[in-house]
Formats: C-alpha cells, structure tokens, sequence
C-alpha cells in the first residue's frame, strides 16, 4: 500500500449514536476501501466498553479509544497524548468534532502534517465569546477546511478562509429495503422523526403543529424514533395541546426495526431549530436513510436541512412554525407519493459515500 497514512480524530464514533461519529466512521471506512491506511482517535463513550470492542475488531483500521475516566481533565489529556503520538506516523491528519478541533490544531505546533478540519455546525455557533474565540484560533491553523453544508459554510464566514462544502453521505448496501417487512404503525398518515428527542431535532415543532393538522387529517399518527431525552417534556405537552392519542415515543430501537418503521412511513419529518446553547442541525444525515427507502421528507429552513433535500423533488422545505406551508407540503407529497419516492430514492443515491470520498480525497491529494 503506497498511499498516505491517515488519521482521523473525532468526538464521536460508533456504535454510539451521533451524526458526527456516523460521518467519521464512513470518512475512516470509504479512506480504506481506496487504498489508504486510516487510523481513528475516538473516545469510549460505553461505560463497560464491550460493544465498542466488538465493534471495533471488527473494522479495516484501527482505532484507538480514550478511555472514560469520571475526571473529565484525565481524558483531556490522554487525548492530547495518543494524538500527538499518532501525529508521528500519519501522512494527513483529518480533524471532527469540537474538542477533536483544538486538539489537531494544538498538535499541529509541535508537528506539521497537512491537515483538514471538517465542520459540522455547533462547533462554529458558540454562544460564549471564549469558545468562538478559542475554536476560530484553531480552524485558522488548518490547511482544508470542509463544511457539510451550506449552512455549516456560512456559519464559519467570518474566518474569511476559503471552505469547500462536502455533502454527508449514505452507504446505500446498508440501506436497501429489499427483503424487508413493513413495521406496522398506528396513523393514515405516518409521520416519523428519527433522532435523539431535543429541541434540537425539532419533535416539539412538529406537535405543536398537530391541532391544526389534525382538523384536515384525523387519523394521522406522529412516531419519534431515538434517545428519549426530552420525551417526558414532550409529552406533556402533547397532553396540554390535546394530541397525546396521536404521538408515540419508541425510544431508541435497533436498526432492524428502525428499517421497518421508515418502510410503513409516509413522510419523514425534520423541522430542527437551534438549542439555547447554539446547537444546530449541520445537515441531517436520517433524512438520507429515510430517502433510500423511498420516503420524502419534510424539513425546516435556515439550517443544514436546506443541504438534505432537494426541494420540491426528495421533499419540501418549510418555515417550522408555519402550520400553513406545513400542511400544503404534506399535501403535495401525499397527492404525488410515487413522484416524491422516485425523487428521494435518486436524491439519496446521489449522496452515496462512493461518489462523496472522491470529493475528500481531492483535497488529501491536492
């Protein structure tokens, strides 16, 4: 293998959920597939590490864990160690995540390596002057800087860098719905949201929304899929709102199930807004997945959602607290389903990780 050896730190990684570890490990994986030796720093995030040693025997590079310590400053460090450690041997250094961000950059002082920073969205949204001042000072230490929207983009404006927009990806084998059973799920329509339940991710937006909705489609049920964070909140709020009976919070479920319930769902549903602390959606990679197996979606304006669909073709784009747009968009897609289909099914074969990591590399080898 002649090619470079690349190391890739990031804040996340599989098999923990999270959309900047599932870029991570496709960026290590599709790397891989062409040729290059990758190596990943990533923290343990398991407390008893074993699906995270299982997952990780399994895969086509190494990775190398930081081990969970209560004393949050220990991780700090070892991070910073085995970074500098593997600086050594790596050809390419590919930067992910807030903290994997400071730690390439203040590596990057004692050994030179080209390098790539790859932006998502709240890493360049902070609300405290100190952590925009502390992350602007390292992006500039970059060589490639990479957003993955046009949102992302426009967030990091101010740095007056040139940034390269690279779409997320899909890995389409792991997305065919053939063979696949239908969940069965209460509504006519199905609305589904698939992602950790936070303001974030925009759940509440949508059941605000349901008391108008409702009046022109009765019979519509509304699915959560993911991490219960708010769900409490949530609910006791669909039960001020009088729309509890057409909202089900599944938690989080296995891929397995999460296929199925996308299959028997009619229109996919994002409408993320900002956190208080500045979080943001970056782009929306579940979007993707739900477009794979034909299912449109609905999504908010002014965030990375813009990236993820193609509007008027894979789904529609919407101001998220405008029941209005909102239900003249869920009736274009349920008058026109098989237009919609096509349109996601092509949309998402558009974002295959095959044809994005070419884009990637560009850069690696420019």
């Amino acid at each position: 293998m002649n090619k470079k050896h690349i190391l890739i730190v990031t804040s996340e990684f599989p098999p923990q959920p999270g959309g900047i570890g599932n870029h991570a490990y496709y960026l290590a994986l599709y790397l891989s597939k062409n040729g290059y030796g990758v190596s990943v720093i990533a923290d343990q995030r398991d407390v008893f590490n074993r699906e995270e040693i299982a997952f990780d025997a399994g895969l086509p590079f190494v990775v190398e864990r930081i081990t969970l310590k209560t004393q949050r400053v220990f991780m700090y460090f070892n991070r910073v160690q085995k970074t500098l450690r593997y600086f050594k041997q790596a050809d390419y250094v590919i930067a992910t995540g807030k903290f994997s961000l400071w730690n390439v950059a203040f590596c990057s002082l004692f050994y030179k390596r080209p390098n790539m920073a790859v932006i998502h969205g709240s890493e360049v949204n902070f609300k405290s002057a100190g952590n925009r001042k502390a992350i602007d000072t390292s992006l500039k230490r970059f060589d490639t800087l990479v957003a993955v929207s046009d949102y992302t983009a426009q967030l990091a404006g101010h740095l007056e860098r040139d940034i390269h927009v690279i779409a997320n990806g899909i890995d389409l084998k792991a997305w065919e719905p053939e063979g696949l059973q239908k969940a069965i799920l209460q509504g006519d329509p199905i609305l589904t949201t698939v992602g950790r339940v936070s303001t974030r991710k925009g759940q509440l937006q949508v059941i605000r929304l349901l008391p108008e909705i409702l009046k022109t489609y009765p019979n519509l049920h509304y699915h959560c899929v993911g991490i219960p964070t708010e769900a409490a909140d949530f609910k006791e709020q669909a039960k001020q709102l009088g729309v509890k009976g057409h909202v089900t919070f599944h938690g989080a479920v296995s891929e397995s199930d999460l296929k199925a319930m996308l299959l028997a769902t009619d229109v996919f549903v994002m409408l993320s807004t900002e956190s208080e602390s500045g979080d943001v959606e970056g782009f929306g990679i579940a979007i993707l997945e739900a477009n794979a197996f034909g299912v449109p979606a609905i999504g908010s304006k002014n965030c990375g959602i813009e990236d993820a669909i193609l509007d008027g073709r894979s789904g529609i784009l919407v101001d998220s607290e405008d029941v209005g747009t909102f239900q003249r968009a869920l009736q274009l897609i349920l008058d026109a389903p098989d237009t919609y289909r096509n349109g996601a099914e092509i949309w998402a074969t558009d974002h295959a990780w095959e044809t994005i990591i070419m884009q990637y590399i560009v850069h690696i080898e420019g």
